[in-house]
């Protein structure tokens, strides 16, 4: 007698697993049930990246109300005010948008065939494998993600101690053992920020097939990723062949150079100065130096600018080269510096 395989899932039934509640409100009820305005519960949901439905279409659940109403206690509270609610929103949507977005893919590819269309066992598999996950999964995202809070805070209040009393001109020359710390003013802080781009990556990628383009991709995050958090700094983001990290300290970040720069696939480029962090990134002169002194590195190398180059002085472990002066397109001419583990 013959038995039947186990049944694909339905789409609602994936969508139930993973979101928790099923969908029973409409997104007018969804505010009402809240206490919360139409329009910002609108402009919350916009933020978080959910799609606009209409208005009334049973596309919410009893926990959309519980989150919403936790939006409201905040603005009651006066803990914050209906721009940042929206901000953190945006930071939220957008980061848990792309983390489940890898998430998924890394699991599906792991259950999944490579070659050929998935088979109903292939799905149901999937589907209770993710079943079996979610609770582990979701009791790590919240102990990593105040984790990661924890060392954000740390980081920030570290940098706003190194800010000087005075404010020194961050390419002037400084007297011995005094390094020089570029003014940070307010809504900016110094820091080092490097960038590490892999080499001929265009021509590569001609040669790779699709898996192998992706392997080297991923390596080469996965590499960078390791070591900036080996060394206590922050990997901002990835950009398929360049990574862009940042530092509290010059050492720390020539340190994080030193250890990429292993082989001649990369070349490497930092500057040490003010940046205005805003959304998880970082903008300002100085992360526009540090690009400029990529392009300038050649395979295998780390340059640097003057400001980092003399945060290293009397550093152990450093050896700092200058190099002629260059022009650095929409900077002027700029002073790069080779950096070289010390041979003492």
């Amino acid at each position: 007698m013959s038995r039947e395989g186990p049944r694909r899932p339905t789409a609602e039934e994936i969508g139930l697993l993973l979101a928790g509640a099923p969908a029973s409100r409409t997104r007018t009820e969804v505010a009402a049930g809240a206490g919360v305005p139409q329009e910002l519960a609108e402009r919350v949901w916009r933020a978080l990246g959910f799609p606009t439905h209409a208005d009334d279409a049973v596309a919410f659940s009893e926990a959309d109300v519980a989150a919403l109403t936790r939006v409201r206690t905040m603005l009651d509270r006066g803990l914050l005010d209906e721009p940042t609610v929206v901000r953190m929103a945006r930071a939220l949507g957008q980061t848990t948008a792309r983390l489940a977005q890898w998430q998924a893919e890394i699991i599906i590819g792991h259950l999944l065939p490579a070659e050929g269309e998935p088979s109903d066992d292939d799905v149901a598999r999937v589907f209770d494998t993710a079943r079996a996950l979610l609770p582990d999964f979701e009791h790590l995202l919240v102990h990593v993600w105040r984790a990661q809070l924890a060392a954000a805070g740390t980081r920030l209040l570290a940098m706003a101690d190194l800010r000087p009393e005075t404010t020194p001109d961050p390419r002037s020359e400084t007297a011995p053992g005094r390094v020089a710390t570029p003014e940070a003013a307010p809504g900016r802080v110094a820091m080092a920020v490097g960038f590490a781009d892999l080499v001929a990556f265009t021509r590569r990628a001609r040669e790779l097939d699709e898996r192998e383009l992706a392997d080297l991709v991923e390596g080469f995050e996965a590499r960078a990723a390791d070591i900036v958090a080996a060394h206590g700094a922050r990997l901002v983001k990835t950009l398929g062949d360049e990574v862009l990290f940042t530092a509290p300290t010059p050492a720390r970040a020539a340190a994080i150079a030193l250890d990429l720069a292993g082989t001649a696939e990369l070349r490497i480029g930092m500057a040490y100065g003010p940046v205005v962090p805003m959304m998880g990134d970082v903008y300002g002169t100085t992360v526009n130096l540090a690009a400029r002194l990529t392009a300038i590195a050649r395979p295998g190398t780390v340059v640097v600018d003057s400001g980092l180059a003399e945060g290293l002085a009397g550093e152990p472990g450093f050896e700092v080269r200058g190099m002629r002066r260059r022009t650095a397109r929409g900077l002027g001419v700029v002073r790069p510096h080779l950096l070289r583990r010390s041979s003492s």
